[in-house]
């Protein structure tokens, strides 16, 4: 089946199985590695895109679910000179990252959580992020990167 979605701001179409998974398309198909694989139950959140600006985990969606639809990743949030996300400038300048996996999924969470809830208290991110794991962090670092990248995105 043929598929026609905008990833990261461009019209693409992909010609896929119908069983195929939005993840295996961003990885495979497309060559955006950045959206990770964790545990294929949507429990863990590295998989964590944006789909029309909402949170979801792509590991749990359909190709065809998302047609016709924008979706952005990790690669898609860098201006075109390079220039961090407010929120990976902050995942970076917070230390709210470790080993990395898990980093895009709470980055594209991150901000999806501040568009609904741009004044998030430390215990309401906490409770947003909540479907997002991190084995490394302590989350500590975590919330005060989303704290500070939502100030900076409200600026």
């Amino acid at each position: 089946m043929q598929v026609q979605l905008k990833v990261n701001g461009r019209a693409v179409t992909v010609d896929a199985a119908p069983h195929t998974l939005l993840v295996q398309t961003l990885r495979e198909h497309l060559k955006l590695t950045g959206t990770h694989v964790g545990c294929d139950t949507a429990q863990c959140g590295a998989c964590t895109v944006l789909l029309d600006g909402r949170a979801v985990k792509s590991c749990n969606m359909l190709l065809a679910q998302a047609a016709g639809s924008e979706v952005t990743t990790i690669e898609g949030l860098a201006a075109a000179d390079g220039t961090m996300h407010p929120m990976q400038a902050a995942f970076k300048d917070c230390h709210g990252l470790q080993c990395g996996f898990c980093t895009p999924g709470m980055v594209m969470s991150s901000i999806s959580l501040c568009k609904s809830h741009p004044d998030a208290s430390a215990r309401d991110i906490r409770e947003g992020l909540e479907g997002n794991l991190c084995r490394c962090t302590g989350y500590q670092n975590i919330v005060k990167a989303v704290q500070q990248g939502a100030a900076a995105l409200k600026a």
